[in-house]
């Protein structure tokens, strides 16, 4: 069964994507991120400019077969674009289609009331799915 975890009160949804990124990566976990693809290309962007050390392999749909296929961060429009079914990261405002196939799912939610509001709704949804949830409130560990 998947397992849920929801990330509220980030300062900033890319920024703290790329923090989980980077942990994730640190584990060897393989991630798929969906999201508007103006926010997936910004993503695409933080991780080109994280230092050599930090750099994340990833990928952004449409890549070539070689490097999507290759690459253990994808950052795709749809969870069906990725052939990764370890970690889905939404970015987006609605529950991502195809996420039960996922282990696990990661929901990042700002203090903005559009996209609280819209978190309760994808909460809702997974609650009605039986799915547990686990809540991170960020500002709690800043």
């Amino acid at each position: 069964m998947t397992q849920v975890a929801f990330h509220f009160n980030a300062p900033d949804k890319l920024q703290y994507a790329t923090r989980l990124l980077r942990k994730a990566s640190a584990q060897g976990a393989k991630v798929a991120v969906v999201g508007l693809p103006e926010d997936l290309l910004a993503i695409d962007v933080q991780l080109w400019t994280l230092t050599p050390q930090d750099f994340i392999a990833h990928a952004l749909w449409p890549a070539e077969p070689q490097v999507w296929s290759a690459s253990p961060v994808l950052l795709c429009e749809t969870a069906s674009q990725s052939h990764h079914r370890e970690v889905l990261l939404n970015l987006g405002h609605s529950v991502p289609q195809g996420y039960a196939e996922f282990a696990r799912v990661i929901e990042v939610v700002t203090v903005d009331d559009a996209e609280r509001q819209a978190a309760r709704s994808r909460w809702k949804h997974y609650s009605e799915q039986g799915l547990t949830i686990v809540r991170h409130d960020i500002a709690v560990h800043a």
